[in-house]
């Protein structure tokens, strides 16, 4: 049997020398061969030296160059702070509401109708809040163009002028007219709601309807016309405590009235002087305080004080509000005006700025497999405005940066508090450093290709 070629290169002669090795021994082998074997191996372990050496050096340089594998981040949200609750100043009396419009993102959906009231819902006597009905019907019957249109002229007679002496006995507000007295229904109706005159109010709708009867019957053919079944109306002036509304009624009346130009021209004057009825003053003392713009007073005394008023209230919000209340049955007009400025003025503070966070806060790391870190902070202060205790949302939004150097903006922070967002953001504190070249060469499964390879 032949032996089977074996392929004859400088290993496998390497590998028979080593297997021989025994057989070599002084005086056997001719020095010759011996020194040509001698640079065989030579070679061999030369070529097995380069070897090692590339594949040695092949690994050096692929471990300081590598990309390593990327620092890990974490980050946590940031307690959420909890605005102080708003407390609002309800009145001492019988009844109250409050109306707020251009709130509803804030006070929710409802406000614009009625946000918060307190009595029993029930119609009370609204005394010479009655005037203002009055007015609305009249202009119903003979509008005026504008708030500066004079109208018609008014000639009071013998009978109109009267009504001054019963009226005084009664011991109503009233007003001079002395007989032929003529001014615009303008004027007139100025001099009806400013002092809340009643002669002038039953003067004025008897010259306008022909008589009270015809006044009272087109009345409630207005109020039905508006929907304000929860009102009734057996007089002009509101002396008759049969004159009753609901607080529902009386904030849609109010409305009404400010949206008609003449009456919410009248209703914010403190004072006119008229020709005949001489110089009157605004029984409504809070025109002009904490941003109230009108509307009526009324009382038949000791504890049936009331108000109904419209206000423009600055709050800090992108637009004023516009705030409608009414109050019934209080005590007195100090008291009144007392529980009104009270009310708004804890409307107004219920909405304020919350501080957020403070710059600086940290809100997360960053670290490197070598051991390099670094902190993540949110980089400026921050407030959301918004109103009393409302909750306020909070969410982080972290990105992979390129780079992790000192002050590289990361990613922010969103708090959000009814129509209101606020953003800061997030940055790096620190720098991470590179990892050393040791580490490069001792920590092969850090770096991206065996990680890569592995997964």
């Amino acid at each position: 049997m032949t032996a089977p070629d074996h392929p004859v290169d400088a290993l496998s002669d390497f590998a028979d020398l080593m297997t021989h090795e025994q057989e070599f021994t002084d005086g056997q082998v001719d020095p010759g061969v011996r020194r040509k074997r001698r640079r065989r191996g030579l070679v061999i372990t030369a070529v097995c030296l380069v070897l090692v050496l590339a594949v040695t050096g092949g690994y050096i340089g692929w471990a300081l160059t590598a990309p390593t594998n990327p620092p890990t981040v974490t980050n946590r949200t940031p307690q959420v702070p909890v605005g102080a609750a708003a407390t609002i100043a309800t009145p001492i009396a019988t009844a109250s509401a409050i109306s707020i419009a251009g709130a509803d993102a804030y006070l929710g959906e409802g406000a614009s109708g009625i946000w918060s009231a307190t009595g029993t819902g029930e119609p009370l006597p609204i005394a010479s809040i009655t005037k203002l009905i009055t007015a609305l019907v009249i202009l119903d019957a003979s509008p005026l163009a504008s708030a500066d249109d004079p109208g018609p002229t008014i000639t009071f007679d013998k009978a109109d002028h009267d009504l001054y002496d019963a009226y005084y006995v009664l011991d109503a507000t009233i007003a001079p007219m002395p007989t032929g007295t003529a001014m615009s229904l303008h004027d007139a109706l100025a001099v009806m709601l400013i002092p809340s005159a009643s002669n002038y109010a039953e003067a004025l709708s008897s010259k306008i309807f022909g008589s009270q009867n015809a006044f009272l019957g087109a009345t409630r053919d207005w109020l039905a016309a508006h929907g304000l079944t929860g009102t009734t109306v057996t007089d002009p002036t509101g002396i008759s405590p049969r004159n009753t509304s609901t607080l529902t009624d009386l904030l849609s009346i109010a409305r009404l009235a400010a949206a008609n130009p003449a009456i919410a021209r009248i209703v914010a004057t403190p004072s006119i002087s008229v020709p005949g009825a001489g110089a009157v003053y605004n029984t409504n003392g809070l025109l002009g305080t904490v941003g109230i713009t009108g509307l009526k007073t009324g009382n038949l005394g000791m504890g049936t004080h009331n108000l109904l008023y419209t206000a423009t209230l600055d709050v800090g919000a992108a637009a004023p509000l516009a705030v409608t209340g009414v109050v019934l049955g209080a005590p007195t007009r100090d008291s009144v005006n007392a529980s009104v400025i009270a009310a708004l003025e804890s409307i107004r503070s219920g909405f304020h700025a919350v501080p957020v966070v403070t710059a600086g806060q940290e809100i997360g790391s960053i670290s490197t497999p070598w051991g390099s870190s670094a902190t993540l902070v949110i980089d400026e202060d921050a407030s959301i405005f918004t109103w009393s205790d409302t909750p306020i949302e909070v969410a982080v939004d972290i990105d992979t940066p390129l780079t992790y150097r000192d002050g590289t903006v990361v990613g922010s922070v969103t708090w959000t508090a009814g129509p209101n967002t606020v953003t800061a953001p997030v940055t790096i504190a620190g720098s991470i450093d590179p990892p050393t070249e040791w580490w490069r060469l001792t920590h092969p499964s850090e770096l991206s290709f065996l990680a890569d390879a592995g997964g």
